[in-house]
C-alpha cells in the first residue's frame, strides 16, 4: 500500500493469499474428516472379523460369547472414536480455520479502505457491519 500499488492489484493479491493460506490450513480438518469417515468402517471389519471367529467355533457354546463381544466392542470403538474423537476435532479446526479467515479479510478491507481514503467513521460502521456487530451509535 505505501509503494502506491493498485487497488484492484492489492485486493487481488490479499484475497489470493487469505485463500491459499485456507486451503493449506485446511490440510488437517479434512485429515480428520477422512478419519471420522473410515474409523465406522474399521469398527465394521473388525465386528465381522469377530463373527467369523463365532462362526469357527459354532460347535463350542462356550466360545461363541468371545467372538460375539469382540463383534460388538469393535463397532462400538469405530463409531465411537470417530463421533467423539475425528469429527469433533475436524470441526472445530473448521471453525477456527473459518474464524481466522474472516479476520484476515476484515483486516485487509480494513486497509484496503484507507486505502482508498475512506472516511474514518464510515470506515468504522463498514467494519462493524462486516463483523456482524451494530454501528458505533446503536452501542452507546
Amino acid at each position: 500500500m505505501v509503494d502506491g500499488v493498485d487497488a484492484a492489484v492489492a485486493r487481488d493479491s490479499l484475497e489470493t493469499q487469505i485463500h491459499h493460506e485456507f486451503d493449506e490450513d485446511s490440510v488437517a480438518a479434512r485429515l480428520f474428516e477422512a478419519a471420522g469417515g473410515y474409523a465406522p468402517t474399521v469398527g465394521i471389519l473388525g465386528a465381522v472379523l469377530g463373527l467369523i471367529h463365532v462362526m469357527e467355533n459354532l460347535a463350542d457354546p462356550n466360545k461363541l460369547g468371545a467372538g460375539i463381544a469382540i463383534a460388538f466392542v469393535a463397532t462400538v470403538y469405530g463409531v465411537g472414536i470417530a463421533n467423539l474423537i475425528f469429527l469433533p476435532i475436524a470441526s472445530k479446526l473448521r471453525r477456527k480455520l473459518v474464524i481466522e479467515r474472516d479476520r484476515k479479510t476484515l483486516i485487509a478491507e480494513g486497509v484496503l479502505s484507507i486505502q482508498a481514503g475512506l472516511n474514518p467513521r464510515v470506515l468504522e460502521d463498514k467494519l462493524h457491519a462486516y463483523a456482524g456487530e451494530p454501528p458505533v451509535e446503536a452501542r452507546i
